[in-house]
């Protein structure tokens, strides 16, 4: 099988995942003679987590107070093997789909994209067309000096991170994709694939920022002037989660930066659930789901009933492993569920262990900030991640797992509470 064979680049030392491009072996189409590279574009955006059924329908409402195991199949056999583990990974991003994220379109048909650039090469409009619809939206891109292809940074909703030396930025509005409102399927997504279509708002802004890269790849990069096998995604609170959730489906993506994303991205349901119970105010499920239509209406049976979840959100850095993953979080901000997050992104971490590549993964916390402000304590975090993964110095030093999180009267993250499983290392 060709997505075995891709997943095997597990065993390559970090050059060649790198100079890959983290890509999966393609899923050829009648017209790849003609245009090979929109092909490889278009196929390397998630073919391999098309089976929404593989979630057998009586693992839905299986309660597990702590957070389950993410080396173990549905079906209680355990992920032995690296092999084992790209499997397990089709189970978490199936079970994701149908249970809370809705249903991510991939676009098959490359006569279905087509990307411009303007004269002036600042702004990148991508045009997609389904069954007789069809809409597009616009990027703007902003240069670093010289001539390029430049690696860079796709922001969702605009950067609150500073912008490395060398890479640049490609700014898009996602709210324009879907809009974030109390009314459900609004935005040029919905437009497309109907307004009663699963997916909430992050996949549709998941599904823009992997059509920006089809039309990055479909471009000339003597056009483009952008590296698209050198690319990074980020956002700030809900815009984070939509980068989370744009990178574990969409391997192209060779960094991700998420900024104080909390409840919905990084925090765990049941670490948070726990935390309101004890009277503190990090936001839970329900509280996330009143906020506006980011998940699918599949999810709602689960807001008073976390513990059922098949999952939790310490499974998606798998979905993202061995790729570059860099969680800059606020401690300072109880609504984010400091403590959650932490917890949350510690256990998901430890798929990059049981993978070989711990590294690959860093996760700094500081307080003592507003939402979204950068602080410079974290720069040298920021600035040794985007040197690996975009600018390819496999040499930096990546291994960060830091927090200033002190010790809480009602409520500490304690390993022993919340883990009952073991982390493996993957043969």
């Amino acid at each position: 099988m060709k997505e075995l064979q891709w997943f095997r680049f597990f065993s390559l030392p970090l050059i060649s995942i790198l100079q890959a491009g983290a890509r999966p072996a393609t899923v050829t189409s009648s017209k790849e003679a003609n245009n090979s590279q929109t092909n490889r574009s278009v196929n390397a955006t998630g073919l391999q987590y098309r089976d929404l059924s593989i979630v057998p329908p009586d693992t839905a409402r299986t309660p597990h107070s702590k957070l389950p195991n993410p080396f173990t199949f549905f079906n209680g056999r355990g992920v032995v093997t690296k092999d084992d583990w790209y499997l397990k990974r089709q189970e978490i991003s199936s079970s994701l789909q149908r249970l809370a994220l809705g249903e991510l379109p991939v676009v098959v048909n490359t006569a279905d994209i087509n990307a411009t650039i303007s004269s002036g090469g600042k702004t990148l409009t991508v045009s997609v067309r389904h069954n007789e619809r069809s809409t597009s939206f616009s990027s703007l891109i902003e240069y670093p000096s010289g001539d390029g292809p430049f690696p860079a940074i796709i922001a969702l909703g605009g950067s609150s991170i500073p912008t490395p030396s060398g890479v640049a930025l490609i700014r898009f509005n996602n709210d324009e994709i879907g809009l974030q409102v109390p009314h459900r399927s609004r935005g040029k997504f919905y437009d497309l694939y109907g307004h009663n279509h699963t997916a909430g708002i992050m996949n549709a802004w998941a599904w823009a920022v992997s059509r920006i890269i089809d039309g990055l790849v479909i471009l000339p990069r003597a056009l483009s002037k952008i590296d698209n096998t050198k690319l990074a995604v980020t956002g700030c609170s809900r815009n984070a989660k939509g980068a989370l959730i744009a990178a574990a489906y969409d391997q192209r993506v060779a960094l991700t930066i998420t900024h104080d994303t909390g409840a919905g991205g990084t925090a765990c349901w049941r670490i948070s659930e726990e935390m309101v119970r004890r009277g503190l105010e990090a936001d839970n499920a329900r509280k996330v789901v009143a906020s506006g239509p980011l998940f699918s209406t599949s999810f709602n049976q689960y807001v008073d009933d976390v513990d059922s979840l098949p999952f939790d959100h310490h499974f998606l850095p798998g979905l993202i492993a061995p790729r570059g993953l860099l969680v800059l979080e606020n401690s300072g901000i109880p609504s984010l569920g400091p403590q959650s997050v932490y917890g949350c992104m510690v256990n998901g971490r430890k798929i990059f262990q049981a993978l070989g590549v711990s590294d690959h993964m860093g996760i700094s916390q500081v307080g003592n900030r507003d939402l979204c402000r950068f602080p410079q304590s974290q720069r040298r975090h920021l600035d040794a991640f985007v040197n690996k993964f975009l600018h390819r110095n496999i040499d930096v030093d990546t291994e960060i797992e830091y927090t200033d999180i002190g010790d809480d009267p009602v409520f500490n993250y304690t390993e022993g509470e919340w883990v009952d499983w073991s982390t493996p290392k993957l043969i």
